[in-house]
């Protein structure tokens, strides 16, 4: 989420020079540990933890910035069920945090984290934190403290709410990319991983290098007329322009996306610096058509089989107008008929219809 905040000219030309940061390398801890000089400068803290973590395993923490005694992180592991911070923010996910929302302060103050932060001589009174949840296999999160008590106001946490996406954005193509694309193995099994095919493009449209699936799917999507040898295809090219042009402190772009009667093609366009320069990997993903049980298919006519299959890959009916050369009304219809025909009363039964018929 990115929350709406009317920013003071001093903090747009910190936010600027933060996003500069952000998209300034592929290096994870390069990058962190300069969003968060740079961060400090809009909501001052004493200390600060930025990091990635693996949901499943407590002790698998790569922490990027750790602006704390080094003996607070030695035992993590052990100590990470009762950080009182963590709990919170794993609760609720993308969403900033300051200690008087995660627990009462009585509570805070008999905490084992709180305990063992002065045993070590340090006074972390305060703190604000938010986990950013991008993807099931990691976690990317950034906590601050201070060291007396000086609560962080409303718009420290609104400050921090609106420079997430950015933060979580960055963290996000440093973890997939920022060694891959230099280990061409790496990169194929990642992609393998992830289900799909990626080009590196330099701006307006000159493709670098392609996973090695990349090829064979612009094929399947793309007339030889809106292809070259060398370039992006040129509707992946008009769209990669728009997001290049858009302000980078804005909301990412909607991934751009081409439907036909097999499938659907998105594609998600995410920037990156190498060497000074900007570099755009270009994230294709392929979703083949939800088919209609066989069952189905002499109880109802072609055009309704077309619409039903359509409703089975998400689709609304205004979509599924556009797609088939009608209007919702019509769309409308034939779902009616379409459930009669079948005995369901909605496009949730549709779907269970089909899931229980394989």
């Amino acid at each position: 989420m990115r929350s709406s905040i009317h920013l003071t000219a001093r903090e747009q030309r910190i936010t600027w020079e933060l996003l500069e940061t952000l998209h300034s390398s592929l290096d994870l801890h390069e990058v962190l540990r300069g969003a968060y000089g740079v961060l400090c400068q809009l909501v001052p803290a004493d200390h600060g933890a930025l990091c990635v973590s693996l949901p499943e395993d407590p002790a698998a923490y790569d922490w990027a910035v750790a602006d704390l005694p080094p003996e607070l992180f030695a035992g993590y592991g052990a100590l990470a069920p009762h950080d009182f911070v963590r709990s919170a923010v794993i609760a609720q996910p993308n969403v900033v945090l300051r200690d008087s929302e995660m627990l009462p302060r009585t509570a805070i103050e008999r905490s084992v984290m709180y305990r063992r932060s002065r045993e070590l001589g340090m006074r972390l009174e305060q703190a604000m934190a938010i986990l950013f949840a991008v993807e099931p296999s990691w976690h990317g999160g950034i906590t601050l403290y201070r060291d007396r008590r000086r609560p962080f106001s409303d718009r420290d946490r609104a400050l921090l709410q609106h420079l997430a996406p950015s933060i979580a954005a960055a963290t996000r193509s440093c973890r997939r990319f920022g060694d891959s694309i230099r280990r061409g193995d790496a990169l194929e099994a990642a992609l393998r991983r992830e289900g799909m095919e990626v080009l590196v493009v330099a701006p307006p449209a000159s493709v670098l290098s392609r996973s090695a699936g990349a090829e064979a799917l612009l094929g399947r999507w793309f007339t030889p007329v809106e292809r070259s040898a060398s370039a992006l295809p040129a509707p992946l090219a008009t769209a990669l322009g728009a997001a290049a042009a858009a302000p980078a402190s804005g909301p990412p772009a909607a991934p751009w996306a081409r439907r036909a009667s097999h499938g659907e093609l998105r594609a998600d366009f995410v920037p990156f610096v190498e060497r000074g320069r900007t570099l755009w990997v270009v994230e294709l993903r392929e979703r083949a058509v939800a088919a209609a049980p066989a069952a189905w298919r002499g109880r109802l006519t072609e055009r309704q089989v077309e619409v039903a299959e359509r409703v089975l890959r998400g689709w609304d009916n205004a979509l599924i107008a556009e797609d088939l050369g009608c209007t919702p009304a019509t769309v409308k219809k034939h779902l009616q008929r379409v459930y009669d025909a079948l005995g369901v009363p909605s496009r949730t039964g549709l779907m269970a219809h089909a899931a229980q018929r394989g």
